[in-house]
């Protein structure tokens, strides 16, 4: 592969996995305050077409932005209510919620399968974008690519550097000690996973008017179900989070090359063998294969590594808070 042409590469990776990112940091927000929204799947199908229905009916693609935002945080809204104040599982609310967007993009996406509709527009970045190498892979992009940028260091410092980022994870981890400390948890766990939900719903939207243009029946299909492994993989943290994102599109990558390479292997296998080796790679970070492997090297680069790849879902993930 000549350099031209891996840099094409690396580029269309950055861009490709950009949905990817925005619903895996949102669910990563959402999982941070307590609460699994297993909706994904169905919200990025129905974000995706309303996104796409509503730039094209409007010819503004804002405006297909923020009803697919909205679709995203309403999902988001039912499943925290549900757990919430209902106190019902949340796994099957998601579940269910998956179907339902799911038959829903389908049944109200028909009038515009596969029509021509407006898109994001192509925005390279002055100066940044002729920089050899880095420029034309991270810069010559759109404003959405930019904005993940943004979301991927700005959570991290949120979640990690600040005030309210400390009591997210308080309660998260433990939501009794958060409220005796004066944190209103289950208002946190709204605001959050509304917020999740709507980055998930802003992933769809990405999908339809930016990386896979228009819309189609199952249009993200599958898209929804990697996020959340990408949650797991990168251990609730974002910077691990949106790795896996951007390992995960450089897979899909790969299977497009090998695909030119060896055009006799039926296309169905490349297109899965994504899928097949984030399970892989999944199964190795998060059992207890790799702690053996870790074993043999010194305690102090053991737990620098452990640290670094391997991460604990927060201890209250799932756990309805009731105030006594």
């Amino acid at each position: 592969m000549d350099s031209l042409l891996l840099i094409k590469t690396l580029a269309t990776i950055v861009r490709g996995a950009t949905p990817l990112v925005f619903a895996s940091i949102g669910e990563t927000i959402t999982e941070r305050s307590g609460i699994i929204n297993l909706s994904l799947d169905g919200t990025i199908l129905l974000s995706a077409m309303v996104s796409f229905a509503v730039a094209y009916t409007t010819g503004s693609v804002i405006l297909g932005f923020i009803a697919a935002m909205a679709v995203g945080a309403l999902m988001a809204f039912i499943i925290a209510f549900g757990s919430i104040a209902l106190r019902q599982d949340q796994v099957a609310i998601g579940f269910v919620l998956t179907l339902l967007g799911a038959e829903l993009s389908s049944f109200l996406g028909n009038p515009f399968v596969r029509l021509r509709g407006p898109s994001v527009p192509h925005m390279p970045i002055p100066l940044l974008s002729e920089i050899p190498v880095i420029g034309p892979i991270f810069f010559n992009h759109n404003i959405v690519v930019y904005l993940s940028y943004v979301l991927i260091i700005g959570s991290w410092l949120y979640i990690f550097k600040t005030q309210p980022g400390l009591r997210l994870q308080g309660i998260g981890e433990r939501p009794e000690a958060a409220f005796a400390r004066g944190s209103h948890v289950n208002l946190m766990r709204y605001i959050y996973t509304i917020g999740g939900g709507a980055l998930v719903g802003f992933a769809g939207a990405t999908f339809s008017l930016s990386v896979k243009l228009g819309w189609s029946h199952r249009h993200t299909a599958g898209t929804g179900w990697i996020a959340l492994a990408i949650v797991i993989f990168g251990g609730w943290h974002p910077l691990r989070v949106a790795f896996g994102a951007y390992l995960f599109g450089a897979l899909k990558s790969l299977g497009s090359i090998f695909q030119r390479v060896a055009p006799g292997i039926p296309s169905q296998f490349f297109n899965g063998a994504p899928f097949a080796l984030m399970i892989v790679v999944l199964f190795l970070v998060n059992s207890g294969w790799l702690d053996r492997l870790l074993f043999h090297l010194p305690a102090r680069i053991r737990r620098v590594v452990h640290d670094a790849l391997i991460g604990e879902p927060p201890a209250g993930l799932g756990r309805v808070f009731v105030k006594e």
